[in-house]
């Protein structure tokens, strides 16, 4: 599911990059700007803050620890990079994944 983000998110396909994240109004996305809940205010406020290609890049991300916490539940560490026309970013993140209804789905992201 995380690669299949990347691969989305490096098409310019946000829609298709969000279908990693949990559709429900209980998801949670902190970023800098601090927390949004729900998956719709999540979803705006990519596309706000990555309205064109110019601004999407291509996504680099690394995971350095992912921890099993139970059959449902993973904790994930990963740090992430965008190269872009509109400049160079990149921050860190730790997720919280769940298997829902037989999916993998990040329920709590924390993006910096």
């Amino acid at each position: 599911m995380l690669a299949a983000q990347v691969t989305e998110w490096n098409k310019g396909n946000i829609d298709g990059y969000m279908k990693g994240y949990w559709q429900s109004d209980s998801l949670v996305f902190i970023g800098s700007k601090g927390p949004r809940y729900g998956y719709n205010a999540t979803l705006q406020r990519y596309k706000e803050a990555y309205p064109d290609t110019a601004h999407t890049g291509k996504l680099t991300s690394v995971i350095t620890s992912m921890r099993k916490l139970s059959d449902e539940y993973y904790f994930v560490i990963g740090t992430w990079a965008l190269q872009r026309s509109a400049g160079d970013i990149s921050g860190s993140y730790t997720l919280l994944i769940r298997k829902i209804n037989g999916d993998w789905v990040i329920i709590c992201d924390h993006s910096s």
